[in-house]
């Protein structure tokens, strides 16, 4: 299917769809559906709606009964994985890359190998994505990492290992990165959020760039809290996504040790608990955030929780508090917030092929030929979809429609 044509299709159906994910489970202290939806919710065990979230494509299928618009996702959502080969790296290189992150790096090498074009690398951290480029045959990779110690390491890393490498020190939302584009470039940035991969798409658009390889990650950050489409067809949606839907695009995860399962289960359900106090004590019927902690507290009572937090929003608690009684309310809102997200999370994907959708109708927009994909196994990390756009014929026409930083 056309870029175009999957982009309006999904946004239609986003759009008719909005009351089933644009809202934020915490604010919302009841199913705010139909009665077949809410009862079949609730009817579901703690353990059902945990199989479900864990499992997309059991999710989609469960709700396309109350939710037909659910039965178009398929075709929509669907992009080409094909699992690279790749060879063993020597340990040298390896060495000091964990595992997941390690296989991400080759998946995401095995599509975007450049034996031709220098590499721009952005957002290189320590260059490990670079080090493997140059390895396998780039000409030249040049690095640019916001941290000055993270660029020592590297460069101090490809001078031991013999690579073609440069580190340059930047922050690339705030200086002049226009010089280290080139037209006979392959751009590539793997994980960079939000604002710094946008800023790196129309630096390389304005350059000309042979090449531009990414994976966006983390759409909201650095970014204003209503989503500012990049392409003329986002900019005319009427989706007008906000940060919290955004972060929607990015719940899927691979699947935490149980150990880091419990604690966040506690900590949503003690937060919420904390909210009902908080609403009593105050009189104001709406929620209220709680700064992030330290998980260590979660292993306390949840009267000192209380404590802790009443005193973050700057309120005195009564001395009689039946902090029993909250924390079953708290139980009850969690039951409640859960199969609310469960709902919510089948359109995660929907959301983020949507914003992907976005850049790559940006690009083509500026004379790519823009190919999307999965660069690698969900399991290594959901945020795993890969946008390759080369430079068509028309690019000479086309940049004279200079974007905008």
């Amino acid at each position: 299917m056309p870029l175009l044509n999957r982009f309006n299709h999904l946004d239609a159906l986003l759009t008719q769809t909005k009351a089933y994910w644009q809202l934020v489970a915490f604010e919302t202290r009841c199913l705010p559906w139909s009665d077949t939806l809410n009862e079949w919710l609730m009817s579901l065990s703690d353990e059902q709606v945990t199989e479900l979230d864990n499992t997309p494509e059991k999710l989609l299928q469960a709700l396309q009964h109350y939710i037909p618009q659910l039965q178009e996702l398929e075709l929509l959502l669907k992009l080409p994985f094909d699992k690279p080969n790749s060879e063993t790296l020597p340990f040298w290189l390896s060495n000091g890359i964990k595992g997941r992150k390690l296989l991400q790096l080759q998946d995401f090498v095995g599509h975007i190998d450049e034996l031709h074009f220098p590499i721009l690398e952005w957002c290189a951290g320590k260059g490990h994505l670079g080090r493997i480029l140059a390895f396998n045959g780039a000409p030249h990779v040049h690095s640019i990492e916001l941290q000055p110690a993270l660029c020592e390491q590297g460069q101090y890393s490809a001078k031991q290992q013999n690579l073609s490498m440069s580190f340059s020190c930047a922050d690339v939302l705030k200086d002049d990165t226009q010089a280290y584009f080139e037209q006979q470039q392959h751009a590539v940035a793997l994980h960079a959020c939000g604002r710094l991969h946008q800023v790196f798409m129309t630096e390389a658009v304005k350059a000309g760039c042979e090449k531009i390889s990414l994976s966006p990650c983390c759409y909201h950050l650095f970014t204003d809290v209503q989503y500012q489409a990049m392409s003329d067809v986002g900019k005319n949606s009427t989706l007008a996504l906000q940060h919290s839907d955004m972060k929607l695009a990015l719940q899927e995860t691979v699947t935490a040790p149980e150990r880091i399962a419990k604690v966040r289960r506690k900590e949503v359900t003690w937060r919420l608990g904390f909210d009902a106090l908080h609403r009593d004590v105050t009189g104001i019927d709406e929620y209220i955030s709680v700064p992030s902690v330290n998980k260590a507290i979660f292993s306390q009572s949840f009267e000192q929780f209380c404590g802790w937090a009443a005193a973050q929003k700057g309120i005195t608690l009564p001395v009689n508090c039946d902090y029993d009684r909250y924390l079953h309310q708290g139980q009850q809102r969690k039951r409640i917030t859960d199969r609310i997200e469960l709902v919510r999370h089948a359109f995660r994907r929907a959301i983020e092929i949507w914003l992907v959708l976005d850049r790559a109708l940006y690009l083509q927009a500026y004379g790519y030929d823009v190919v999307l994909r999965e660069f690698c196994d969900k399991q290594l990390t959901p945020r795993n979809i890969l946008i390759q756009a080369t430079a068509n014929q028309r690019k000479t026409h086309v940049l004279a429609r200079s974007p905008v930083r």
